[in-house]
């Protein structure tokens, strides 16, 4: 079993650069899109409803913001699109899907930065992660099989960013961010890249689209699919598809052993 995850940077934008061709080429059984910018009306039935795929949208009140998707070839059991506070539902950031015995949570987790890049946005940043982190505690410490996957605006270690002294104080890569991941990290997250190959360096999923950074892999690595341990125990392989185009970011994937899904 396949699952995917892709900011697409806007969905219709994406499909003009060739994201239907990567879909039916994909071998995913499930993808999650973050950052889809359109409401489900605005685009195409090509992309609205591929043919072999179910699809399921959380825009965001905002038109051209934020917004998340999923693409799932079996229908999923249930699709959920609130974590029960209003200032994160309206901004179209989480759909909570399950599938059998697998939880996954399709997110786009917020950036730090204002509209004028001053750091304004960091307290609601740190504000969602404490609140969806929380609101999984009961379901890790009990031992459900859950995948958090999506863009999730934060490079973890200095690892992760090929510019990691030059962006300290850029958000994104700020100390009290970072922590945050260290909070999922020391709860009992695993962060399937890293398990699967190690600290593999200039790895990145999101490059600026400025000048030939992404030719000079100079870039980040933000886009994570996070596992319970006991969906760790299924995770046969995690993959970054930097060679995939039609994004400032790359899609993310790990392949899954089927019997996750299972009683």
């Amino acid at each position: 079993m396949k699952v995917y995850s892709w900011n697409v940077n806007g969905l219709r934008a994406c499909v003009r650069k060739g994201f239907l061709d990567w879909l039916d080429a994909s071998e995913a059984d499930l993808i999650g899109l973050q950052e889809v910018r359109a409401l489900p009306e605005q685009l195409t039935r090509a992309s609205r409803e591929p043919e072999g795929w179910h699809t399921y949208f959380n825009p965001a009140e905002r038109k051209g913001y934020s917004g998340v998707g999923i693409y799932s070839r079996t229908p999923l059991d249930s699709v959920l699109n609130s974590v029960d506070v209003e200032a994160f539902d309206v901004e179209g950031r989480v759909q909570i899907a399950q599938v059998g015995k697998l939880k996954i949570l399709n997110v786009y987790f917020p950036n730090g930065s204002g509209k004028n890049r001053d750091l304004s946005r960091i307290p609601y940043k740190l504000d969602f992660y404490k609140h969806l982190r929380e609101m999984l505690a009961e379901g890790l410490a009990s031992g459900e099989r859950i995948l958090v996957m999506g863009d999730f605006n934060t490079a973890h270690r200095a690892i992760d960013l090929a510019r990691p002294k030059s962006n300290e104080a850029t958000s994104g890569f700020r100390p009290e961010e970072r922590e945050e991941l260290d909070r999922w990290l020391d709860a009992g997250w695993v962060d399937t890249f890293r398990a699967v190959h190690g600290d593999v360096e200039e790895r990145y999923t999101w490059w600026s689209q400025r000048g030939d950074v992404r030719a000079r892999n100079v870039g980040w690595r933000i886009d994570y699919i996070y596992a319970s341990p006991a969906a760790m125990e299924f995770v046969v392989d995690a993959r970054i598809h930097d060679q995939v185009m039609g994004s400032d970011h790359c899609p993310i994937s790990v392949t899954l052993d089927p019997a996750i899904l299972a009683e």
